[in-house]
This record gives structure tokens, sequence and C-alpha cells, in this order.
């Protein structure tokens, strides 16, 4: 953008918003660095002490946008001698949209005790938004009491987004009770309840309420779905996207992530083929190029089998976060390319400026662990401390465990679950007496299984390796009183689970015991 000419600029103008410069905060201001120019002229010819000129600085640096930097916006509202309601709502609310909401209340804080201007109306749905983010419904609980006393709890606005604080900090008594004392509610607190019943895992009870609202808007539509997909209802979540779709109603973007989500645990190709096509059909925002959406589509086909395709997505996306990275990573590992996951991890060590994170390594080690390349495995888990400063998580001492066992190397497999600095848990132990099993290896065996079971009493699986083990080492005896345990504890084998596409409908299937087939 070309510097502005602002000879003609006059600070004794009638009406500030006369000013050129102003006018170009809406009609050529695009970056920061444009603001940081109209900014310097207000300096200048002395406008920024005009408390309208500087709001307007203020509200588009502080605002979503291409030229928000809540740094610059700060520094711009610490310079402004006497605030008024504006700016101070316009700061506030920039804070709470942001990644640091507790700034936000620190400022309202600061406002309460030190400015002459008080809190109206529009101040407080924005705090009570920072103390949403935060998980602070308890403190946002006080500032609740404040509202009742000044008589504002009916508000709409405030009521609404301290039923949305109440609801997504899992307080669901508190939203209910307020939710349920006004007649009149509208669509906002409806998706705030239905959101926070999912998300506490009572999804039943979420469509209940769903199913109940007078008018729904697109957002009750993806909230349900979200809620669905959060809950591992994926059948059900698919079955409300066809509904959705068929009612013409647009999903969100979060909405096409979920669904995505959902079709990669499902192994819904065909479904997930068709969202796809649809994101790019639609082009919503150019969430194409979206690296969060990217990522869930190239999730989606990996987990779906698809390989050839997710790298075609992969390969066009023009921007690849580490998460589209450590996807294509993982899938590779996952779908029997280990070599070809080795390799695109060292593409994203030496051809982009990312650096691998713990995600990444669980990548690589999952190739080890399939190969099952023991010097790989070892390789990574050095290069994770020592290169990255990365320290390995339960997830990686798993991957490592279980390359170990399928290698044979019981004792060494043993021997780093003793090293861990933190207590293995069930999937660990049972990964070393799955391969004491194979291995035959009753002393090993018998050590995982104990420990298995002191970690979770009702794992049959303790019980049904064992007696595995033994009857492979030839011990039948002990073998039958491994499932005689069983018997009388009253444990059943968990059912096996299993999802099949038929002509894009998805169908489950369980099986084990007396279960049968459905």
């Amino acid at each position: 953008m070309p510097p502005p000419c602002f000879c003609s600029s006059n600070p004794a103008s009638t009406s500030i918003s006369d000013q050129p410069f102003l006018s170009l905060l809406q009609t050529n201001c695009h970056t920061i660095k444009d603001l940081t120019i109209i900014h310097a002229q207000l300096i200048k010819t002395g406008l920024a002490k005009d408390t309208i000129a500087i709001s307007r600085v203020l509200a588009f640096c502080a605002a979503p946008g291409p030229a928000r930097n809540l740094d610059y916006a700060f520094s711009v509202f610490s310079h402004i001698e006497k605030p008024n309601l504006f700016t101070w709502n316009t700061i506030i609310r920039g804070f709470c949209q942001s990644s640091h909401p507790h700034v936000a209340i620190s400022l309202f804080v600061d406002m309460l005790t030190n400015s002459t201007v008080q809190p109206e109306n529009l101040t407080y749905p924005s705090v009570f938004k920072a103390y949403t983010q935060l998980g602070l419904a308890g403190d946002g609980a006080q500032l609740h009491g404040r509202i009742i006393k000044l008589g504002l709890d009916f508000d709409p606005f405030i009521r609404n987004s301290i039923i949305h604080m109440y609801a997504d900090c899992g307080l669901l008594g508190s939203a209910r009770k307020l939710f349920d004392e006004d007649e009149d509610t509208d669509v906002v607190a409806w998706n705030s309840m239905v959101m926070g019943l999912a998300k506490c895992g009572e999804v039943d009870e979420s469509w209940r309420l769903f199913c109940k609202i007078p008018c729904r808007n697109d957002i009750s539509w993806n909230t349900m779905i979200s809620g669905y997909v959060r809950n591992g209802k994926w059948v059900d979540a698919l079955n409300l996207f066809a509904e959705m779709q068929q009612r013409q109603i647009r999903p969100s973007e979060f909405t096409l992530v979920s669904m995505l989500n959902a079709c990669a645990k499902l192994g819904a190709l065909e479904q997930g083929r068709w969202i796809h096509h649809y994101i790019k059909k639609s082009d919503i925002n150019n969430i194409h190029r979206n690296t969060i959406v990217a990522t869930a589509v190239i999730d989606m086909y990996c987990k779906c089998g698809d390989i050839k395709t997710a790298r075609q997505v992969f390969q066009s996306t023009p921007q690849k976060a580490l998460s589209g990275w450590n996807s294509m990573i993982l899938g590779l590992a996952t779908n029997g390319f280990e070599e070809e996951a080795f390799q695109l991890f060292t593409e994203l060590e030496e051809l982009s400026n990312l650096n691998p994170d713990s995600v990444s390594f669980i990548g690589v080690l999952t190739a080890s662990n399939h190969s099952v390349r023991v010097d790989k495995a070892r390789e990574y888990f050095k290069m994770m401390k020592e290169t990255y400063g990365i320290e390995p998580t339960i997830k990686h001492y798993g991957c490592l465990v279980d390359v170990l066992g399928r290698a044979g190397l019981i004792e060494q497999a043993a021997e780093v679950i003793k090293s861990m600095p933190m207590k293995p848990d069930a999937i660990i132990w049972g990964s070393l007496l799955s391969a004491c099993r194979r291995c035959r290896d009753v002393g090993v065996a018998e050590l995982a299984a104990r420990n298995l079971l002191l970690v979770g009493p009702d794992e049959t699986s303790a019980h049904v390796l064992m007696s595995n083990v033994y009857a492979a080492s030839g011990d039948f005896k002990k073998a039958v009183k491994e499932r005689i345990k069983m018997k009388k504890k009253k444990m059943e084998k968990q059912p096996g689970c299993s999802f099949i596409e038929v002509d894009g409908e998805v169908h489950e299937f369980l099986s084990g015991g007396d279960l049968g087939y459905f």
C-alpha cells in the first residue's frame, strides 16, 4: 500500500469521521503494516489523542481479522489516557477471543478497581467467555452473583454466556437451573445445553434435548453431530449428517472434521470420499486449504486403507502442517508401508521448516514395530531424547516394548518396563504377556499377568493370554485353571466388534462368547 498523503488532514475538523485516513481503515487497510502507517499519521497529526480515532485503530487490531495483533492492540490501549466503555469492551473482547483469555479477566478486574468507567451489559459476555475458555466456572460463578445483584441476570446475552460457561465446564446442574428458569429460552441456550450434556457423556439426554429445540439452526445440528462423534456413536453421527444433508443445512468445517473422524473410525471409505468431494465442491470459506480439514481428510483415507489417495491429498496440500505430516507417517506405518514412513520422516526433518514432535515419533516407532526393526526403534527412541529433547511418554515406551516382544527379546522388553519413569499401564503389560505367548516364556508371562491384574482387576485378557501361554507350553492343567478363575469371577471375554460398509451404509458386527453374530 503506497503511503497516503495527509497534507490536508485537519485535526480541528468539526467531524473526526471526515478525516481521510480513518476511511482508509475500512477501504485500504489489510495488514498490520498498513495499520501502523495510518497509526503513525494519527500520532503526527495529534489525532491519536482523540478517543474516536484511536478507538477505530484499537478495534481494527484487536478484532479477529488480517491485521489482528493483540500485542499492538494492548500497546495502543495502554496509551489511551481515559479509555471509554467502548475501548474497554474492545480490548477485553479481543483477549477473550484469543489464546490468552486470562488477560481479558485481568483487564476486567483493572476496569473494576482502577477506572471511572464501570462495566455494562456488553462487557460481561466477554468475561464469561474468558472464564469458559480457562475452565474456571467456579470463579465465573462469583461474577454471576454480581450479575444477580445488579439485576442483569435476565439480559439474554449475559444469560446465554453464563449457561454456556456452566455447560461447557461440566456444571450441568447450574446450567440446567438457569436454562429452566427462562420460559422464553432462545436457540443459543438450547445449543449450549446440548453441547454440555454431550461433552459430559450424557449423549442420550443431549439427543432428547436436541429433539425438543423449537427452532434448530445449523449450530444445533453441528453440535449434536460433534457430540455423537465425541462419544463414539459414529453410526448415529453419520445418520444425523445424512438427515442434515436432506434438509439442505450446510455443515460447518468443524462438523466436516467430525464426520471425517467418524468415517475413519468406522472404515467408511465411500462416506469419507463423499464428504471429501463435498468439501472440494462447496469450498466453504476455502476450507480445502484449511490445514485442520486437510489433516482430517488424510487421516480418514489412511485409516480406511486408501493410502494412494491419502498421498495425493498430502502432496497437493500447499501449506503442510505438522499434523498432516504426522497423519501421513502414521498412515504409512499402519498400512504396511514402513520404509515409506521412514523416508517421509526424513523428508520432514530435511525438507520442511518443521521439527518432529512426540506424535511424529509415535509414527516411526509404529513403523519400526510393524516391520520388527529393533534397530530403527532404538535409533528413533534415542533421537527423540538426544536430538529433539522430547521426553518419551508411555505410548513411546509401549512401542519399544512391543517391537522387542515381537522380535522375541522378552528379557530386554521386561528391562525396558523396569526402567520406565512412569507406572506401566495395562497396554504395556498386555503387550509383554502377548509376546510371552508367542515365545512360550512362562516365567515372564506370569510376572506380566500378575501386574496386568493389579492395574486392571477386571482385565479378562490376563486370564485368556495366560491360559494360552500355559497351553502353548504344554501345561494344560494350568491353562484350564485360568479359565476356571474367569468363570468364578463371572468374567466374560470381551466381544469383538467390527464395521463393514456396503453400498455406502455402515453395518456393525459383534462376535464372541454367546453373543453370536448380529
